[in-house]
């Protein structure tokens, strides 16, 4: 969770919450698959203090999501199959079988989503720049105590501590890698890397179960609203995780929509001021994303000589703009 996902989930008071679960991230390291340091953040010094990165499970993000909402207001395993506008505004059908009505629907179910099939027929999310496949699993923390990124060869192999000794861990390969798990493949692609990264990755192959593995697609979609439906997080503009924006601009999203509802007689007018609000903020993030994504797959030689000089620079020019709260 970068500063800007912390100052969000700060905002919806739960930052106190955030600070008893997870690790903090203090500082961020890019090495080659030589375990050469080609240059390092101090992320403390960037966010500051109160709003520095925190890396935690997932779980635990949706306990804290979910924390002081009244019993009954999270329905888990009954997603939509239709909906439909209507004059009163909007219905659903659900997957049991049940028909719920209201006065807006908030289409947050990600990159796949039924929701934007439904409003821009059969939009389909693009590969993204940056790699095709990816893998992510939880290993015992083998030692690292930064966000760090091995790159090489094609192949990126990202660990960041989380807590109780393990280490969250995110991995994408090219060279033609197959859909699923091909661990000889896998071993080959992070042959060349430190034995830290290939000690690591055995962990993981050894319990193969809880490795997920995903196509890396990207969502770039021309509109996110129509009348009384709004696209929200990864369904509208999904973004490889170069940045790791994916939970930081949902979360924006919300509050950002949040105070335009709240402050809105007519919710059918809501959905053209959120676009207005929010497109910058998400294509300065998308156009970040591309420039750093190129950089990783530039020939080794050369993203290794570029990395010192406009890895700094990238950072701060990404970030910079996203320490500026969406909402007051």
């Amino acid at each position: 969770m970068p500063g800007n996902a912390v100052c969000a989930l700060a905002q919806l008071g739960l930052l106190d919450d955030l600070r008893r679960v997870g690790t903090r991230v203090r500082r961020r390291e890019y090495r080659t698959h030589r375990d050469l340091l080609l240059f390092a953040v101090d992320e403390d010094a960037f966010w500051g203090m109160e709003m520095g990165p925190h890396c935690l499970r997932r779980a635990d993000l949706l306990r804290l999501l979910q924390s002081g909402l009244p019993s009954g207001s999270v329905r888990h395993g009954t997603g939509i199959v239709a909906s439909r506008q209507t004059p009163q505004g909007v219905e659903v059908d659900l997957e049991d079988g049940a028909v719920e009505s209201g006065g807006l629907l908030v289409g947050a179910d990600g990159v796949h989503s039924r929701i934007r099939r439904s409003l821009f027929d059969d939009r389909a999310p693009g590969a993204a720049l940056l790699a095709t496949q990816s893998w992510r699993f939880m290993v015992p923390n083998p030692g690292v105590e930064a966000w760090t990124l091995w790159a090489g060869a094609g192949a990126l192999f990202l660990l960041i501590p989380v807590d109780h000794g393990e280490a969250y861990a995110w991995v994408s390969a090219g060279g033609g890698l197959a859909n699923g798990l091909d661990p000889d493949r896998l071993r080959s692609a992070f042959g060349s890397f430190p034995r830290l990264v290939r000690d690591t990755l055995e962990a993981a192959l050894a319990r193969p179960d809880a490795i997920h593995h995903s196509p890396l697609e990207e969502v770039r979609s021309p509109a996110w609203t129509r009348d009384r439906v709004v696209l929200v997080g990864d369904a509208a503009h999904a973004i490889a995780p170069v940045w790791a924006q994916g939970a930081a601009l949902a979360l924006e999203d919300a509050l950002v929509l949040a105070d335009l509802l709240a402050k809105a007689g007519d919710w059918r007018s809501v959905g053209p001021d959120y676009e207005r609000l929010r497109r910058p903020r998400v294509a300065h993030v998308q156009a970040m994303t591309d420039r750093l994504s190129r950089t990783a797959t530039m020939p080794d030689w050369a993203r290794n000589l570029l990395l010192p000089l406009i890895g700094p620079r990238s950072y701060r020019a990404t970030y910079a703009p996203l320490r500026i709260a969406v909402t007051t």
